[in-house]
């Protein structure tokens, strides 16, 4: 793969902080028309997502540097360097919803009419933001020889080189465009607010479950190194969505939200 899309003189163009971007913007685009639709201002959308975004770094970066701490209590510095990858998905979701919900009482919408358009927004977006993971070679697989195996050669990568891996950048990548293509075509038939964003967490985290097996990088393990730290947020997401879809869809057959 190539991590470095190209250098002239100091500039340094990362494909990482490259693809990450670009799926930032075309998540943003996707919302503001989604938002059209349901009445919501371009703009409005626009302000808001700056926001999530920002928030989903932060936090997503805050969970991956608390996970590796180790690494970072000789290396400090390299808490910065959110262009050599170490974005962790659920932080970045929890940053989202904290956002979304502060924005819902500034802007005065509907936090959870909101999510449903934020939802499809996030899995597209994500599904471009993985790809940039197999060009830096992080989130990287396990040592395989299927022959879809990927085999990483530039000394900048940040996967072991030289050794045949599992695209797990691409078997996420591929969850979350599947996941969108889902969602998309339900959201026409959704019954009540919410319900699109807690269908796109539950999905989600059972194919991160599914992924995270074939998982090579360091993964912060528990439970005598039976379940990574992503497993088990992932199982979290699981129980939640389907706590909370319950909730919403009784609310909804109660009360008529």
């Amino acid at each position: 793969m190539h991590p470095i899309l190209f250098k002239f003189g100091p500039l340094t163009l990362h494909t990482y902080g490259l693809l990450v971007a670009g799926g930032f913007l075309l998540g943003i685009a996707w919302a503001a028309r989604l938002g059209k639709r349901e009445g919501m201002a371009p703009q409005m959308v626009y302000d808001v997502s700056f926001w999530i975004i920002l928030s989903a770094i932060l936090s997503s970066r805050v969970l991956y540097v608390m996970v590796e701490y180790r690494h970072y209590l000789d290396r400090p510095l390299d808490v910065f360097k959110i262009w050599e990858g170490g974005l962790v998905f659920y932080g970045g979701v929890i940053g989202a919803v904290a956002a979304i919900a502060i924005c819902a009482r500034i802007y005065k919408f509907d936090m959870w009419k909101f999510a449903d358009i934020a939802a499809p927004s996030a899995a597209l977006g994500h599904a471009i933001g993985r790809l940039g993971c197999l060009f830096a070679g992080c989130c990287y697989g396990r040592e395989t020889h299927v022959p879809w195996a990927v085999t990483f050669e530039d000394v900048h990568s940040i996967a072991p080189t030289g050794v045949p891996l599992h695209p797990t950048q691409i078997y996420d990548s591929l969850n979350e465009f599947t996941i969108f293509l889902i969602i998309t075509a339900f959201r026409p038939y959704r019954k009540f607010k919410g319900q699109v964003w807690w269908i796109w967490v539950g999905l989600y985290s059972f194919g991160r479950m599914i992924v995270e097996g074939f998982r090579g990088d360091p993964r912060g393990m528990w439970l005598g190194d039976s379940f990574s730290t992503s497993q088990i947020l992932a199982a979290g997401g699981i129980l939640l969505a389907v706590i909370f879809y319950l909730r919403s869809r009784r609310l909804y057959k109660s009360e008529g939200i």
